[in-house]
C-alpha cells in the first residue's frame, strides 16, 4: 500500500503534493518523493524515510512550477532507499511515474526491456511502467499510458506526467483506489480523499478500468479503452477527520475491514498466474538451499509474532519442517542453535 498525489493549477505544486502526502503517510513509511515541472524541465526529489526527510531535501533544492505528482512508498519491491523511491523516469528523465500496487509480470516486462537497450536505476516493479510509456509515445501521452498497460498485469493506480506534454496528468486506476479532485482553475489526485480535502470537495472515484486525463481547466474520464465517460461529481460533506476514517466509526475497525485487501495486496505478485509457486526473485534461494532447511525459526515483536505463531502450524503442517517462534527481543539472550540448514523469518 503506498499513497499518490497529483496537482496541476496555479499554487505552488511542492507545497501541495508535500501536504497531500502527509495526509497519506500512514499508507507508506519508507520513503517519499515528487515529480515536478519546473523552467529546467522534469525535476525529480525523493528520499528514504518519512515526509521530514523529503522535506529538508527540498529545503536545498525547492521545486517551482504548478504541475507535478508525488508518492509516499510502503516497500514491496526493492528495499527502502533514495532509488527505489518514486517518483521513477525513464532513461531520458523525460517521463515520470508514481504508482500504487504490484505489477505482477514485472520480471518478464524488465527482461524484454533490457533485451532492447533499456536500462534500470532501481530494484522496483514501478520502474518498467516508466520504460514501457516512454517506449510507447510517439508524442499523445495519453494513447502512451493506455498502450502501456496492455502490457502489466496486476493492480495499479498510477499518475503520468511528461515533459513533452506538461499541460497535463494522466491517472488510471485497476484494482488500487483513486480519485480525482475538482477544483476552479486547478485539479487533484489523490489516492484518498483526505489528500485533497483542504483544496476541494467536488470529487470524482475512478472505478477500475477507468482513467483521467486532467488539465488546469478540466478533467476527461475515460475507459483503458479510450471511450469517454460522463459521470456526476460528488460532493464530499464530511470533516477530514471522519474522511480519513473512511466512514467507519473509528480506526481500528477500519483496519479489521481492510485485512482482506491487505492480504490479497502482500500476496498479488507473489504467486504465479497459474497458482503453483512462489515468487521471491529478492531471496536468491537455489532449489538446493530450499530442500536442505532442516529447521525453521520465525523471530517477531507484538502482533508480528502472534502472526508468526500462525505461521508455525501452517509450515509445520504443509511441509512437516519443526519450526520455533521467538520473541525479538528475547532471541539474542537465549543463544538459539542456528545451523546452515536453518532458515531464521524475521517478521516487521
Amino acid at each position: 500500500m503506498c499513497g499518490i498525489v497529483g496537482y496541476i493549477g496555479n499554487k505552488n505544486t511542492q507545497s501541495v503534493l508535500v501536504e497531500g502526502l502527509k495526509k497519506l503517510e500512514y499508507r507508506g513509511y519508507d520513503s517519499a518523493g515528487i515529480a515536478v515541472f519546473t523552467n529546467k524541465g522534469l525535476e525529480v526529489v525523493k528520499a528514504q524515510g518519512r515526509i521530514v526527510n523529503l522535506e529538508a531535501k527540498l529545503e536545498n533544492n525547492s521545486l517551482v512550477g504548478t504541475v507535478g505528482i508525488g508518492h509516499t512508498r510502503w516497500a514491496t519491491h526493492g528495499k527502502p532507499s533514495d532509488v527505489n523511491s518514486h517518483p521513477h523516469t525513464d532513461m531520458s528523465g523525460k517521463f515520470s511515474v508514481v504508482h500504487n500496487g504490484i505489477i505482477e509480470n514485472y520480471l518478464d516486462l524488465k527482461d524484454e526491456l533490457i533485451l532492447q537497450g533499456y536500462s534500470f536505476t532501481s530494484e522496483t516493479d514501478t520502474e518498467t511502467l516508466a520504460h514501457l510509456i516512454a517506449r510507447e509515445y510517439d508524442g499523445d501521452i495519453v494513447k502512451a499510458v493506455q498502450r502501456a498497460i496492455t502490457h502489466i498485469r496486476g493492480a495499479f493506480a498510477l499518475a503520468v506526467l511528461t515533459e513533452y506534454e506538461p499541460d497535463k496528468i494522466v491517472a488510471v486506476r485497476q484494482a488500487s483506489p483513486l480519485i480525482i479532485g475538482v477544483g476552479e482553475g486547478e485539479n487533484f489526485i489523490g489516492s484518498d480523499i483526505p489528500a485533497i480535502l483542504q483544496y476541494t470537495r467536488n470529487v470524482y472515484i475512478l472505478n477500475d478500468g477507468e482513467m483521467a486525463v486532467l488539465t488546469q481547466d478540466s478533467v476527461e474520464l475515460m475507459t483503458i479503452e479510450g471511450e469517454f465517460i460522463s459521470r456526476e461529481m460528488i460532493l464530499v460533506d464530511w470533516d477530514i477527520a471522519t474522511a480519513e476514517k473512511d466512514g467507519f466509526e473509528h480506526f481500528m475497525l477500519k483496519e479489521i475491514y481492510e485485512q482482506p485487501k491487505a492480504y490479497r495486496d502482500t500476496m498479488r505478485g507473489r504467486i504465479d498466474a497459474k497458482g503453483e509457486n512462489v515468487i521471491f526473485p529478492e531471496l536468491k534461494l537455489t532449489r538446493e538451499q530450499i530442500l536442505n532447511i532442516r529447521n525453521i525459526q520465525i523471530v517477531a515483536c507484538g502482533t508480528a509474532y502472534h502472526a508468526g505463531l500462525v505461521g508455525r502450524n501452517v509450515i509445520e503442517q504443509l511441509v512437516r519442517i519443526p519450526v520455533e517462534t521467538d520473541v525479538a527481543s528475547e532471541y539474542r539472550y537465549r543463544s538459539p542453535i542456528v545451523t546452515p540448514e536453518t532458515l531464521v523469518i524475521v517478521v516487521s
